[in-house]
């Protein structure tokens, strides 16, 4: 073992000095794959304890239950890369492409930290094209509100946040109602409705408008647990690091906003969050756009 420890540091000193951007590549993959061995062997855990415990996945804490997210979405992208691999010689290719579009094909654990900042950066501006196209949808649901104190609730919450202003708690949770039924109940949307908020939560917007719509309430779905189990554990029990991945996940550019006014827009999403019933989910994925539009430090 020693000696095959003396022959491995050799190895890496001849890589390095000889082949230096191959060196760092081949760190960092080997880093990556460290790193996705490590997820994958703590994701079993806890699968094994949610068997062990007849537990559901709402029920688990809240990093097991982050923790648990993010590792299906980075098996699935692993997946798309092992399907596409699977053609004779087709892997040299792949190894190209993963090169080439290290964002589309890699998952993060393979990003360097300059990379991982700009992609996220490069996602968010994904997001927020979407956002106008949401609120123009909502100016022109405005009508078909039957009742009148909501349609005003509407309308003054639309034009605060076209003015800029970033909206309150509690303009947001007066328009629940609004958003449990017609016209903009998860179940009443329409297709491009359903397409732009696909785009401002990251999913793809090129599918059937039921498959649009189930992905869609399976994704709020599990926000809505996380907040219930953040709620819980408390933000302030969270790391900067934690916190800034919460705020990015519920629409807003962390990257920009002081760790202190992170934990303090969190704190009111789940003020928000944790007042919504299940049939009101609409509001809270809605909420994605409207409350990280105009919030300090990311106003566009």
């Amino acid at each position: 073992m020693a000696k095959t420890k003396v022959v491995n540091e050799k190895y890496h000193r001849f890589l390095g000095r000889n082949f230096p951007r191959f060196y760092a590549m081949y760190t960092l993959f080997m880093k990556g794959f460290r790193m996705l061995w490590a997820d994958a062997k703590k994701a079993r855990r806890i699968k094994a304890s949610m068997w062990n415990h007849n537990m559901k996945f709402h029920q688990l804490p809240y990093r097991d239950m982050e923790h648990l997210r993010q590792f299906r979405r980075d098996v699935a992208k692993c997946l798309f890369i092992g399907i596409i691999s699977i053609p004779p010689f087709a892997n040299y290719l792949v190894f190209l492409l993963m090169y080439f579009f290290p964002r589309q094909l890699l998952v993060r654990h393979f990003w360097t930290p300059k990379q991982q900042a700009d992609f996220l950066e490069m996602y968010h501006a994904l997001q927020k094209r979407s956002h106008p196209e949401i609120l123009t949808y909502l100016e022109r649901s405005i009508p078909a509100v039957s009742d009148t104190t909501l349609r005003w609730h509407l309308t003054e919450l639309c034009s605060k946040i076209e003015l800029g202003t970033h909206p309150a708690v509690n303009d947001i949770l007066a328009l629940r109602k609004c958003f449990s039924s017609q016209p903009l109940g998860m179940n009443h949307l329409q297709a491009l409705q359903l397409k732009a908020l696909s785009r401002a939560v990251l999913l793809t917007p090129y599918l059937p408008a039921f498959l649009l719509r189930h992905r869609l309430k399976t994704h709020t779905t599990v926000i809505h647990q996380l907040d219930q189990a953040l709620a819980k554990l408390g933000v302030g029990r969270l790391s900067d690091q934690e916190v800034k991945s919460a705020c990015y996940l519920r629409g807003l550019n962390s990257s920009r906003v002081a760790d202190e006014r992170c934990r303090a827009w969190l704190g009111e999403w789940l003020q928000i969050s944790c007042s919504l019933k299940e049939a009101e989910l609409s509001l809270l994925l809605h909420n994605v756009v409207l409350f990280s539009t105009n919030y300090t430090g990311t106003r566009h």
